[in-house]
């Protein structure tokens, strides 16, 4: 056979793979895009401890490579009383390295914001949080769409990673199929349309978000697309 033939014949592993990787991409994405708006409102206000130490969390997540990290979850926390499947390491170790980058992409764009709008929203007696849900919030994530589709799209890539720790998604799936039948460019390209597929559906959500906020005069794309 040759190695089209095979991989047709093997298109149910590649079908799992590819909607684990998929489970693992939409579950992780979600909660890591939450925890870093929760790292937006903890991060509201003057400095004091409690919020440098959170700021140190961040940068230290963003200073560590993932494959790293995920490696310590799953095979360094055991020996320390600590056990998890390779599923739950992996989700986790996702949720929490892009949530700090999320969390990063928040911050420095709040940082842009004009600081008068939020004096007058707390002089009209919004609370803290209720200023940052109403007011700050909405512009940043109509602001920050290429940023986020960038970091949705390096959430999307570093799931293949998760193969380290016998998680079988697309890039283990691609793997063993090589691996079994020595076909190793035929196998990958596969993957790789795959992750293209899905590369360009997150791109196209994002350049939605991106024209909502053209037509609200909140992004900074606004006068390059007029010319």
């Amino acid at each position: 056979m040759d190695a089209w033939t095979i991989l047709w014949a093997e298109r149910e592993q590649f079908w799992t793979g590819f909607i684990t990787t998929l489970n693992l991409f939409v579950q992780s994405a979600i909660v890591a895009f939450l925890l870093g708006i929760v790292c937006l409102f903890l991060l509201e206000g003057k400095l004091n401890p409690l919020r440098r130490l959170l700021l140190l969390a961040i940068d230290t997540m963003r200073t560590l490579p993932f494959l790293i990290y995920v490696y310590l979850l799953y095979y360094g926390l055991p020996a320390l009383g600590i056990t998890m499947d390779a599923w739950t390491a992996g989700l986790i170790g996702l949720i929490t390295y892009h949530g700090a980058y999320f969390a990063e992409i928040f911050r420095g764009l709040r940082a842009t914001l004009p600081q008068g709008q939020v004096e007058a929203a707390l002089s009209q007696g919004f609370g803290r949080n209720k200023m940052v849900y109403l007011l700050i919030l909405p512009q940043l994530l109509l602001r920050s769409s290429s940023l986020l589709a960038n970091q949705f799209v390096y959430l999307l890539k570093d799931t293949a990673f998760l193969t380290i720790i016998t998680v079988r998604e697309l890039t283990g799936v691609a793997a063993a199929v090589q691996a079994n039948y020595f076909i190793p460019i035929e196998a990958f390209v596969v993957a790789m349309g795959l992750y293209w597929i899905l590369s360009l559906i997150i791109d196209y959500a994002m350049k939605l978000l991106n024209k909502s906020a053209i037509s609200r005069g909140l992004s900074y794309e606004q006068s390059n697309i007029r010319r």
